[in-house]
């Protein structure tokens, strides 16, 4: 495993919410949110490219006047690399918004503002099927209740629909920030970040491609509140980057599973100092290298680089 950061110095003081993903130009992108602090009105979206070993130096990318923006979420559809992102004071009255680069990440369109009631990806990277269907998970924070959602999209992002709600009947407040992978035969699974009252990772599937859902339940993965991301392997195996612990967000762990989300192993530990290491992206690149970035102490993005067959 190679470890390294995204960039030493920035111009901000806080950074979070980090997301990566492989360009069509055979590069890297990451992006994350940066200013103040959480939720300051100066916090925007900032991006850094990848080619060969060096990442270039932080630019911002989208801001929105007196209000933070929020979780970007990088995938590449086709040629295309999307970015979606999230404006408002709160999670509980944010829109959502995107850009889109056809050169690696160097530019980027003018921000797209989504209707009311669809934010795309709210956090983690979207599920594409073989047709092109996206599926992005996605969630409502709202009184008192949380519920996740999947908002879908066979244009090209062009227009959308919802499914759902996703939530755990017996604790409405609830849970946040699903993960999606495909199992296989139309069995599509959903991890999501879960309050601390539930403690635990919790997981619903659907059995016809992400057209209805089970209602959420509880797995044996602990969740103190935070987020987590997971990916399908092309040999199978499923990949999770969690905080495998009740309280605090540290340590950061890969855990793995062989058998469709059953059971899982932890095969390596990312981080397990005191502080905050958290909100983690994962990626499997063409070349099979898996990528992980994730925030290290508010300070900085960390990037591993994780062989196969060290999971």
């Amino acid at each position: 495993m190679q470890k390294s950061f995204v960039f030493d110095k920035a111009p901000f003081r806080e950074c979070h919410a980090s997301t990566i993903a492989e360009t069509s130009q055979g590069g890297f992108v990451a992006a994350w949110f940066g200013g103040t602090r959480e939720g300051a009105r100066d916090v925007g979206i900032w991006v850094s490219e990848r080619r060969g070993e060096a990442w270039s130096e932080p630019r911002l990318v989208a801001r929105e006047p007196g209000v933070p923006c929020w979780n970007p979420v990088l995938f590449t559809l086709g040629e295309e690399t999307f970015l979606f992102y999230k404006a408002g004071q709160s999670p509980r009255s944010w829109s959502g918004l995107y850009v889109r680069s056809t050169d690696g990440g160097r530019t980027w369109s003018r921000p797209n503002l989504l209707p009311a009631g669809i934010l795309g990806p709210v956090k983690n990277k979207p599920l594409i099927l073989a047709d092109g269907t996206v599926l992005a998970g996605t969630s409502v924070e709202s009184y008192n209740t949380w519920a996740c959602w999947v908002d879908v999209s066979n244009d090209r992002c062009k227009s959308w629909s919802k499914r759902g709600p996703i939530y755990v009947p017996e604790e409405l407040y609830g849970v946040i920030q699903p993960t999606l992978f495909e199992i296989g035969d139309g069995h599509i699974c959903m991890l999501m970040r879960a309050t601390r009252r539930i403690g635990r990772i919790c997981r619903a599937d659907s059995h016809d491609s992400g057209r209805t859902w089970s209602l959420a339940r509880p797995t044996e993965l602990p969740n103190p509140n935070a987020g987590i991301d997971a990916v399908r392997l092309r040999d199978g195996r499923i990949v999770l980057v969690h905080n495998p612990t009740t309280a605090g967000r540290s340590p950061l762990a890969v855990s793995v599973s062989r058998d469709g989300a059953e059971t899982w192993e932890q095969r390596i530990v990312l981080e397990d100092e005191p502080g905050e290491f958290s909100y983690p992206s994962v990626i499997q690149a063409t070349d099979g290298r898996v990528h992980v970035v994730y925030t290290w102490r508010r300070r900085r993005i960390a990037h591993a680089v994780i062989e196969p067959d060290e999971l």
